[in-house]
C-alpha cells in the first residue's frame, strides 16, 4: 500500500513578519498589530482574510493510512515554532514518499507551505523534485496540478474550475460524515489569542478525518475501492477512533449517524 497522507492547517496572523513590512514596534500588541492588518486588508480588497504569505502556520493537522494501519494527529506541541511544524511536515514526505490529499491544498494549504518555508529556510527536497534526483517525479510529482502524487479533492471534484468550488463541511454532511463541530477557520485566532490551541487542533484533527471519509467516498466512485473495502476503510475509521479517550472524538461519533 502506498502510504497516504491527508493534510490541513491551521494558520495565524504573521505578527512578526507585519511589524517588519509596517514599522510597527515591538510596544503595538499583537491584537492590534491583526486588527490594523485586517482592517488594511479590508479596505484594499473587501475581505479581512490575509495574503497567503502573511499566514503564520500555527496547526499541522495529520492522517496518515499505511499498511500499519489508520493514524489521525496533529504535528509537534502546541508551542512549537513554525519552522519545527514545517520542517516535521516535510520529513514526514522525505521518509515515506506518501500521496498527498487535501481539501483546497493547491489554493491555500501548499503556497502558504512554501512562502513560510522559503521564509524559514526549510529545504524539502523530496517535495520540489520534479524529475531531476527521482525520474518517476518527472511524470507524476506533488507540484503539477493534473498530477496525481498531490490531489486536491475540491479541486479535482469541481473539475479545475472554481466557480464549481464546494465545502468540505458541506459535502461532509451530504456525504453522512460530521462535518465541523464548534468551529470554522475565521475562528481560528480569536480562540488562540484566547488561549485554546487545543480546541484548534482537536478542530484541525477532525477536518483532516472530515477529508479522509470524503476521499474514500470518492475512491468508491472511481472503483479504486469496492464497496466491502469502501466499509473496511469506514469501519477501521470508526473503530480507531474509539479507542481515543480525546473528548472531541466522543463528540465526532456522536454526530456520525
Amino acid at each position: 500500500m502506498t502510504p497516504t497522507l491527508v493534510f490541513d492547517l491551521e494558520t495565524i496572523p504573521d505578527i512578526v513578519g507585519l511589524r517588519r513590512l509596517n514599522g510597527w514596534s515591538a510596544e503595538v500588541p499583537d491584537s492590534e498589530v491583526a486588527t490594523r492588518a485586517f482592517a488594511a486588508r479590508k479596505e484594499i480588497t473587501g475581505s479581512d482574510f490575509l495574503p497567503l504569505h502573511l499566514h503564520r502556520v500555527a496547526v499541522v493537522g495529520c492522517v496518515f493510512r499505511d499498511d500499519q494501519g489508520f493514524r489521525v494527529k496533529c504535528l509537534g506541541q502546541e508551542d512549537d515554532p513554525e519552522p519545527a511544524l514545517l520542517a516535521g511536515f516535510f520529513k514526514t514526505i522525505e521518509r515515506y514518499t506518501p500521496k498527498l490529499i487535501s481539501w483546497n491544498g493547491s489554493g491555500f494549504d501548499l503556497p502558504v507551505l512554501h512562502y513560510r518555508s522559503l521564509i524559514h529556510g526549510v529545504a524539502a527536497p523530496r517535495y520540489w523534485d520534479m524529475g531531476e534526483e527521482d525520474r518517476d517525479f518527472k511524470y507524476n510529482n506533488y507540484l503539477s496540478r493534473y498530477h496525481t502524487r498531490h490531489l486536491d479533492l475540491m479541486d479535482v471534484l469541481a473539475k479545475y474550475n472554481g466557480r464549481g468550488n464546494a465545502p468540505l463541511d458541506d459535502l461532509s454532511k451530504l456525504c453522512g460524515f460530521p462535518g465541523k463541530l464548534g468551529m470554522d477557520g475565521s475562528q481560528v485566532w480569536q480562540a488562540w489569542t484566547d488561549g485554546r490551541a487545543a480546541e484548534v487542533r482537536a478542530y484541525c484533527e477532525t477536518d483532516v478525518v472530515n477529508t479522509w471519509l470524503v476521499y474514500c467516498r470518492f475512491r468508491l466512485l472511481r472503483g479504486e475501492l469496492d464497496t466491502k473495502s469502501y466499509d473496511a476503510e469506514i469501519e477501521l475509521v470508526r473503530s480507531t477512533l474509539e479507542q481515543s479517550t480525546e473528548p472531541h472524538w466522543a463528540e465526532y461519533l456522536a454526530a456520525w449517524k
